[in-house]
């Protein structure tokens, strides 16, 4: 039995979706506000989330629920690794660790392949589905804040071995239909859906905490020239 997953856990995501935009760290990403080492730490959190994932996709190819959902066109851990390289160096995986939400994103993952790896549909679809359809408009924002060329350092956005990003989510949503599931186990997918949002927005609320820090240091350096400015002024008259 075959249920239209697609469909209900786009519909069923939708208010977690709306959250995870609303966030500080997001609204200010789509806003153009975007810090580079809040955004290197953002590429290492999603490195280890996108390990994880990976990793036990790969272990359950021939699984009847995960296989046909697990296209490697889509696999992000390259792409990343190229990022970290970017940013910290030959020796990155030295200098980065799994930030607390990261971990609990991480170990989520781990304990859901383990015990209901059905419910991993929901993470894939999540994350994965969400990088092909914004990832583009992304990458053209964060090039533009942090003053970047090229695609150095914002790999993690680009799709080498997808020419028609429209055909294949098409494709992806049609094989998500085809799942031999039922009702109940859709409704479980959707709900692990929503729960992947929510570790999502988790990660994004630490980054806030930097990205705060990094416009009041901004902003206080501002202020500070700008006081330096009316003392001298003040003195030469």
């Amino acid at each position: 039995m075959s249920v239209a997953l697609a469909a209900q856990i786009r519909e069923g995501t939708k208010k977690s979706h709306t959250m995870a935009e609303n966030t500080g760290f997001v609204s200010c990403f789509l806003k153009g506000v975007v810090d580079k080492a809040s955004y290197r730490k953002l590429v290492a959190d999603l490195y280890f989330v996108y390990e994880a994932m990976e990793e036990e996709i790969d272990k359950l190819g021939d699984h009847p629920i995960v296989g046909p959902i697990g296209k490697k066109e889509l696999n992000r851990r390259e792409s990343l690794e190229q990022d970290l390289t970017y940013y910290f160096g030959a020796g990155w995986k030295e200098q980065i660790q799994p930030s607390p939400s990261a971990a609990a994103y991480v170990e989520r993952i781990h304990t859901v392949a383990k015990e209901s790896p059905e419910l991993l549909v929901g993470h894939h679809y999540t994350r994965y589905l969400g990088d092909l359809s914004g990832g583009q408009i992304l990458k053209n924002i964060a090039q533009k804040a942090m003053n970047m060329d090229g695609d150095d350092g914002l790999r993690f956005y680009v799709f080498d071995e997808i020419d028609d990003e429209k055909a294949f989510k098409t494709n992806y949503r049609a094989a998500m239909d085809q799942l031999p599931i039922d009702q109940a186990t859709a409704d479980r997918i959707v709900e692990e859906a929503n729960h992947a949002f929510h570790l999502n927005m988790n990660m994004f609320k630490e980054l806030e905490g930097n990205l705060v820090a990094a416009i009041g240091k901004v902003l206080f350096g501002f202020l500070t020239r700008r006081q330096r400015a009316g003392s001298t002024e003040a003195a030469a008259a």
